[in-house]
């Protein structure tokens, strides 16, 4: 029954509509009443499976394969979150418990087991305490280690009172004054299409941007392809009559590898904003090929560039993946950024929720700490 409950609290809390997330925070009272540590690892399998559920899916359609590999990585990917709530699981009720899923909430936050955290329940701090910026987080950190005890009870009800206090009184996240995020539909030809008719069309969209008020237009991740210096020359020449500026997905690359990164564009220069701190595990940051010697694959900044100036504000970048672990945004908050810029190229995720829940998670984090946000996807 633990399971069962588990699976449908990872199903429906991470269904990516903001104001489930809270159901996440149910997870520790299931942990904490296994009877056994097996249960308690079934436990998190079925929550973490279930929250993950789309990526078997997304991993068939971006190698274009059957589910085979993709349910392969789902299980993989699983490990050190199972292993880590396994090893931590204690029959002794009391803090020795909570001050036990609290450590195991710190390792699944940060790297290296971090950059697998997917499905956080911290994430839902923004939804039932918005506003509270770090106050926040640190009550729903004391909210988690409650649940463990036997007080979960007398928590489970007062944070069920304040969600529904939040979802009477929510509102999205603002819009940057002056910036406009486009989403694309251009399936996984974005960024694979480097012809010159392909940059002009953005363009087109771009102008079309400015034309209802963005003065800062932000394009997906991975819209220009390659950053080479035609593509800029390309840019700069059609921004020149006009004071729009755009961020925008690039890739630049190198005999070593190639980093996924954001460009800033305007008419009088241009050049990388943003180097991506964690890109996607397995299908772009391959770090067992250094340790083999041999070059290719995407670079990770773990802790580089959290925030960055850019039309007078600081903004906190997020593209794809950063969005669904905890870490990328907590480190950008600390610098205290005045604006969330979250792309994302989610070609690959059709059939899924992935879109959803990176979107359902930047919004989180947004009202948490009360900050604008401004997206661009493509699909």
């Amino acid at each position: 029954m633990l399971t069962v409950v588990a699976a449908l609290v990872g199903a429906i809390g991470w269904s990516g509509e903001p104001l489930t997330l809270p159901l996440a925070m149910l997870f520790p009272a299931l942990w904490a009443s296994a009877r056994s540590r097996f249960v308690a690892a079934l436990v998190a399998a079925a929550y973490f499976l279930a929250a993950s559920r789309g990526l078997p899916q997304g991993v068939a359609n971006f190698y274009g394969a059957d589910l085979g590999p993709g349910l392969f990585l789902w299980l993989v990917a699983s490990l050190a979150f199972v292993a880590v709530h396994a090893l931590l699981w204690t029959s002794r009720p009391g803090g020795g418990r909570a001050a036990r899923f609290a450590l195991a909430a710190g390792l699944m936050a940060v790297p290296p087991l971090g950059i697998v955290g997917w499905a956080h329940p911290l994430t839902a701090a923004g939804v039932l305490f918005p506003g509270w910026g770090w106050l926040g987080l640190a009550a729903a950190v004391a909210g988690l280690m409650v649940m463990t005890t036997r007080a979960w009870p007398i928590a489970a009800f007062a944070l069920a009172g304040i969600w529904l206090w939040s979802a009477a009184t929510w509102t999205a996240p603002s819009l940057p004054d002056g910036f406009r995020g486009v989403d694309l539909d251009m399936g996984q030809s974005l960024g694979r299409d480097g012809t010159l008719e392909r940059q002009r069309d953005l363009i087109a969209t771009v102008m079309r941007a400015e034309g209802r008020g963005g003065r800062i237009v932000v394009l997906p991740e991975s819209a220009l392809g390659f950053w080479t210096p035609s593509v800029e020359r390309l840019w700069r020449e059609a921004l020149a009559s006009s004071d729009i500026a755009v961020i925008a997905g690039a890739a630049v690359i190198d005999p070593q590898g190639y980093d996924n990164v954001l460009v800033a564009i305007s008419a009088d220069k241009a050049g990388i904003l943003y180097r991506e701190r964690m890109p996607v595990p397995v299908s772009m940051w391959q770090p067992w090929r250094r340790w083999l010697g041999q070059d290719g694959g995407a670079r990770a900044h773990l802790f580089a560039n959290p925030t960055v100036e850019f039309g007078g504000r600081r903004i906190a970048p997020l593209i794809c993946y950063e969005q669904l672990i905890v870490w990328p945004i907590l480190q950008s908050m600390l610098q205290r950024p005045d604006a969330i810029v979250a792309t994302g190229n989610g070609w690959w995720t059709v059939g899924t929720s992935i879109i959803d829940i990176q979107n359902a998670s930047t919004i989180a984090w947004a009202r948490l700490f009360d900050v604008s946000l401004v997206t661009a996807f493509n699909r």
